[in-house]
């Protein structure tokens, strides 16, 4: 009789189990199907990289080019200014961006009353939800040489107007200000969701033992907050060699006079592909940028696992 009833009962709960794992894959289904044909599919376009492409021929009939279309950013008289660019203001985004989003997200935790909290929230995440061209047009009302409102001050104080969009000693500061405009906010909301996670008890005691809010923030806030920061940062990392095109193409207003100090790998590879319709380096160019991306995430985790195995990604 005991068999007989255990049988049953057990029937149910694999039954029960096997109902809740098709329930799940039910919901895991459309994301899988949409990276399935979003990302993997089209990852056999990567043949394109390796052949001089011709749209008559197709891509498999295109003829093959080997590397030589890899050679494309090395060869040219631009190769080492849009490389210099490119990795120097992701180092100064990835630098400075963190730095202001964790200042930013000690000061949303220690700030007083539920409501303060949201608002300033609210305020500060308000740029990273504007389009890149939006905000290009915001930069040109303070920037413009008849009617910007930086001129309009300098005029007024009988200084002579600056012409911003013929000038490059300027952008790179103005570039990497819009940048982190636009970004600390989404970053420092991360944090926060982090920061408000720590255990109060750990600031109980550290008060008192005497701890002011600055030793507080030193000693139990960023270390509470040291896994989500090596996060970040790796995440960051992988995107090395990429850059915002929209801030690096939209934001100068196309300007040639300033290539110098606002042309990346992104934007050079667009206007090498608008001019000379070489979709074969264009493609190189991208995966190029992908695999070093790749190799640079593997080194900093290693880096990261031989210091401190617990926040390595993997």
């Amino acid at each position: 009789m005991a068999k007989t009833a255990v049988k049953p009962a057990g029937r149910r709960k694999r039954g029960a189990q096997t109902k809740m794992t098709l329930a799940l894959f039910s919901m895991m289904l459309p994301g899988l199907i949409y990276l399935i044909i979003n990302n993997y599919i089209p990852m056999a376009g990567l043949v394109i990289a390796f052949k001089r492409f011709n749209y008559g021929k197709g891509i498999w009939g295109s003829d093959w080019a080997g590397l030589s279309n890899f050679t494309y950013l090395f060869k040219t008289q631009d190769a080492k200014n849009i490389i210099r660019n490119t990795i120097g203001y992701n180092l100064t985004f990835i630098l400075l961006g963190n730095v202001l989003a964790v200042a930013v997200a000690v000061m949303l935790n220690f700030m007083r009353g539920t409501l303060n909290k949201k608002i300033y929230q609210t305020v500060i995440l308000v740029p990273y939800l504007i389009s890149m061209v939006v905000v290009s047009y915001i930069v040109f009302g303070f920037l413009s040489q008849e009617n910007g409102f930086l001129n309009k001050i300098l005029v007024a104080m009988g200084k002579d107007p600056v012409s911003w969009y013929t000038i490059s000693k300027y952008w790179p500061f103005i570039l990497v200000f819009v940048n982190l405009w636009k970004g600390f906010g989404y970053s420092s909301i991360l944090y926060y969701a982090t920061v408000i996670g720590i255990d109060s008890s750990l600031y109980e005691a550290a008060t008192v033992d005497g701890a002011n809010r600055w030793k507080q923030v030193w000693h139990v806030t960023l270390p509470g907050l040291r896994g989500t920061i090596i996060t970040m940062v790796l995440l960051s990392i992988g995107r090395m060699f990429y850059s915002d095109f929209g801030l690096f193409y939209q934001v100068p207003m196309r300007s040639g006079l300033i290539s110098s100090v606002t042309d990346t790998i992104d934007v050079f590879v667009y206007k090498g592909l608008t001019q000379l319709n070489d979709v074969g380096r264009a493609s190189a160019a991208g995966f190029l940028q992908s695999v070093l991306g790749f190799v640079l995430v593997l080194t900093a985790n290693f880096i990261v696992r031989k210091i401190d195995e617990d926040n390595a990604l993997f």
